[in-house]
């Protein structure tokens, strides 16, 4: 008889999870999908997470911390952190997208991760500029890096397709150099 890897299984269940509320949101969300994609089923998940809330706020958790690890704030270099975190949301829509429908559905969700949100903030407390405070400069990096993400289409192909690589680029320099700018009126 094979045994049971409980982390495994509670890592393909936050996966799918991931995938399934990015796509759906909570409310369109279904734990019978999510346990299918995850090889795993429906009673598991409730022994992990206890509810769909309880599930939606893990999957959360987690995307947010995969884009806290992938894309740490650089102190030294808060302008090529937004590049960054451009570039995470390109890779990873996921996260942004799910981020989105917790702020839609279930505000008191996107709270959750204080900690990472609280390492960012000491992270860049001592390089602050005047007038920002750490929270604001955060706020105000991610809205720029999110900002071609959750743009409408029609506005971002007024210039080119938005998926062209070279318009994709360009646009990625016009988020540093708008942070640049803000830093360093």
């Amino acid at each position: 008889m094979a045994t049971r890897d409980a982390e495994a299984t509670k890592a393909r269940i936050l996966a799918a999870a991931v995938a399934e509320f990015a796509e759906r949101g909570l409310a369109g969300g279904r734990v019978d999908r999510i346990a299918k994609a995850a090889s795993s089923n429906v009673r598991m998940i409730y022994a992990y997470f206890g509810d769909k809330s309880g599930l939606f706020d893990a999957a959360l958790a987690t995307a947010l911390r995969r884009l806290a690890h992938d894309a740490p704030p650089r102190p030294d270099d808060l302008t090529g952190w937004a590049g960054d975190v451009f570039d995470h949301h390109r890779r990873h829509p996921d996260v942004l997208r799910l981020s989105l429908w917790a702020q839609l559905e279930r505000p008191a969700a996107t709270a959750e991760p204080l900690d990472t949100y609280a390492d960012k903030v000491e992270l860049i407390r001592r390089d602050t500029p005047a007038p920002f405070s750490p929270v604001d400069l955060l706020v105000i990096v991610y809205a720029i890096a999110q900002a071609w993400f959750v743009s409408p289409t029609g506005l971002t192909a007024l210039e080119g397709a938005p998926d062209d690589e070279e318009r994709i680029a360009a646009h990625r320099a016009a988020v540093v150099a708008a942070v640049e700018r803000i830093l360093h009126r």
